[in-house]
């Protein structure tokens, strides 16, 4: 039983790498994108000219974002519960946010596990 999907992508390139602001808003936007809803968005900057870890916590899970400036590379994490979302429109979002490449990406189906759930 599928219970949802987990995209994980690595990009690289793009810009704004260590602007935590820009990252939220990028955060936001996929969330957008993605027709999920955003519950809260955490970040914490590393510093001047550091990266970024940040997470928008999601009624139907989360995206997470930590960027690398100084390799010009960044992790995108996006699970959600349910079939009705875009988890490509989500990271679509980011890139349209950040700008770069994906060099690679990959969607895990997410479940219980083996055992069947009765309602």
């Amino acid at each position: 039983m599928t219970t949802g999907h987990h995209l994980i992508a690595d990009l690289a390139g793009g810009s704004r790498l260590d602007d935590a602001a820009h990252v939220e808003t990028c955060l936001i936007a996929a969330a957008a994108a993605a027709g999920a809803t955003l519950l809260e968005v955490r970040l914490h900057s590393f510093g001047p000219a550091m990266g970024v870890t940040g997470v928008a916590l999601l009624a139907e899970s989360h995206i997470s974002i930590h960027t690398w400036p100084e390799y010009g590379t960044s992790c995108v994490d996006i699970f959600m519960c349910g079939q009705a979302h875009d988890l490509s429109a989500g990271l679509n979002a980011i890139l349209a946010g950040l700008g770069g490449s994906i060099v690679r990406s990959s969607i895990v189906e997410r479940s219980f596990g083996d055992q069947a759930i009765s309602r």
